[in-house]
């Protein structure tokens, strides 16, 4: 099959319309793009869109086939695949998300985390090795890596950054409160938390009506 061009702002949203479809195709076979809509409070226009980056159009009156449509959204997120990946920075966050078994849904397959501290070289973390981090280079060319994730501290950040670069790597998931500057060619996709909780912040401080929600 043809790989379809699919929009970025799409592929955001195309994980919750999996999740919610798994959810309940045990109780239906068919479901159409307004009822998708009105479960998540979007407009249906956006999600026949989305859908049609996928899939054809719904079928008049029945709409979606629940079990066709999963196999559509899973084929275009890359289920099914395996995609060679290194954790950098194997502290608090990096543990955490070593730990998460849900990447593998994604054909996310972590190889090793690196990290410089001694005293984790050579202990796992969701069966995961920690390997000291000058052994990043050899690891990422003899394993073909093809996706790096960064989880040090931000001072550091762009430092590993330019090594992943250099060892031929693409695509960076970026979880340091930092832009990195990378080459033409190399898309990085962050995850700034310090930016997420500064807004919501925000937004408790500018809605609490005189009450102290926030000490």
């Amino acid at each position: 099959m043809k790989e379809k061009n699919i929009p970025i702002s799409t592929l955001r949203r195309l994980p919750v319309y999996l999740h919610y479809l798994n959810s309940i195709k045990d109780k239906i076979s068919n479901i159409s793009a307004t009822a998708i809509a009105e479960e998540f409070g979007l407009n249906d226009v956006q999600v026949r869109k989305d859908l049609g980056a996928v899939s054809g159009s719904g079928r008049p009156k029945t709409g979606y086939s629940v079990t066709e449509l999963i196999a559509q959204l899973e084929e275009a997120l890359g289920y099914g695949t395996k995609t060679k990946t290194i954790l950098v920075g194997a502290g608090n966050l990096g543990k955490a998300l070593l730990s998460y078994s849900g990447f593998a849904d994604y054909g996310i397959d972590i190889i090793a985390a690196f990290d410089n501290n001694p005293a984790l070289w050579g202990t796992f973390v969701g069966g995961k090795p920690i390997l000291p981090d000058i052994d990043l280079e050899a690891v990422c060319r003899d394993k073909k890596i093809m996706l790096g994730i960064i989880t040090v501290p931000v001072e550091h950040a762009q430092e590993i950054c330019d090594r992943l670069v250099a060892c031929g790597i693409r695509a960076i998931w970026n979880f340091a409160p930092t832009i990195l500057r990378v080459p033409e060619g190399v898309m990085v996709e962050n995850e700034n938390l310090a930016s997420s909780l500064a807004i919501l912040c925000k937004h408790l401080r500018e809605g609490s009506n005189g009450e102290d929600y926030l000490e």
